[in-house]
C-alpha cells in the first residue's frame, strides 16, 4: 500500500495495519463569495433549484482544504489519514471557511 495517500473517514483501513500514529493534521481554506454571483443567486432563490456557482465554490474550497491536509500528512511521513472530518463555517458575511482534519498514520 505504498504510493498514493489513503484518506478515509473510518478509524481503520480494511486489509491494512496501522504501524504508527503520527498525529493530528488539518488543512483549511477561506473563500469569499462574488457580489455579482450573489445577485444572480438571489434571483435563483425565487424560482428554486441548485445554485451551481456556490456548489462549485464549495467543491473547490473543500479540495484545497483536503490537499493542504494531505501535504501536512506527507511532510510528517504519513501514507494514510484516518478519521477524516470536514467542518465549515461562515467567518464573516460572504466568507466561508472549510476545514479538513484527521489523524496521519503509517500503514502497511
Amino acid at each position: 500500500m505504498r504510493g498514493t495517500m489513503i484518506i478515509t473517514t473510518t478509524d481503520t483501513i480494511p486489509g491494512a495495519t496501522i504501524e504508527q500514529t503520527l498525529g493530528f493534521v488539518s488543512g483549511n481554506n477561506v473563500k469569499a463569495r462574488n457580489a455579482a454571483v450573489d445577485m444572480l443567486a438571489g434571483l435563483k432563490t425565487i424560482v428554486g433549484g441548485e445554485i451551481a456557482s456556490y456548489t462549485k465554490l464549495m467543491n473547490d474550497t473543500r479540495q484545497v482544504a483536503i490537499d493542504r491536509m494531505v501535504q501536512e500528512a506527507q511532510a510528517m511521513g504519513a501514507n494514510a489519514i484516518v478519521g477524516v472530518r470536514l467542518a465549515s463555517s461562515e467567518v464573516m458575511q460572504g466568507c466561508c471557511e472549510l476545514c479538513a482534519y484527521g489523524t496521519a498514520v503509517v500503514i502497511s
